[in-house]
């Protein structure tokens, strides 16, 4: 963690400041102050825009019944390339567009999300079909084979699965709200004779 944080808060304002030196020595002060302001703007605009059309996808994916995973990574994507870009300086400027160019920002996060059940930083739970709960198995909210549908759970093992999970025997009794004389449970202080 420390590392993390000595790149965060001590190599990445001094790379910014580099850079911004440097192009500023190339192009002049205001036009890079300009370039600076202007991506910010940029940004705050397509942000906005993608979100919007995320928000949208996440609604439709609930009306469907699905679990939004998909939408869920690229509004959390979303956020960050939008502190990046809130952020003065060229670099995070960059990785913040980057975030925002959706194939890239896909990429990044199925590798994230392999990262994190592969060190198990996340984890992912087998559904009653044998699948992942969630839609985590095929990465980002879609199914393994391609279908571009979300993984979603049920009770029949598909085509090749075979389910693994706890299996729970036990014996039903029906209990009769009426005895056989027509009385009703024999208890007076039974809460169910009310």
């Amino acid at each position: 963690m420390a590392p993390i944080l000595f790149l965060i808060f001590i190599i990445m304002p001094l790379a910014e400041i580099a850079v911004l030196v440097k192009v500023g020595g190339l192009i002049g002060l205001w036009p890079t102050l300009a370039v600076v302001i202007l991506t910010a703007m940029a940004g705050t605009w397509l942000l906005r825009l993608q979100g919007f059309q995320t928000w949208q996808r996440a609604q439709a994916a609930l009306q469907r019944g699905e679990a939004p995973v998909a939408e869920v990574l690229d509004g959390m994507f979303l956020f960050a390339a939008a502190l990046l870009m809130v952020t003065p300086g060229l670099i995070t400027d960059t990785m913040g567009f980057l975030f925002l160019i959706p194939p890239v920002r896909h990429a990044v996060a199925k590798g994230l999300v392999s990262w994190a059940i592969r060190t198990g930083r996340l984890q992912v739970y087998p559904g009653a079909d044998g699948g992942m709960t969630g839609g985590m198995a095929g990465g980002m909210g879609r199914r393994p084979d391609g279908d571009g549908r979300p993984e979603r759970g049920g009770t029949q093992p598909g085509p090749g699965r075979k389910p693994d999970g706890v299996v729970i025997e036990g014996e039903a009794v029906e209990i009769s709200n009426d005895e056989p004389d027509g009385k009703g449970p024999s208890d007076p202080d039974s809460p169910w004779k009310q």
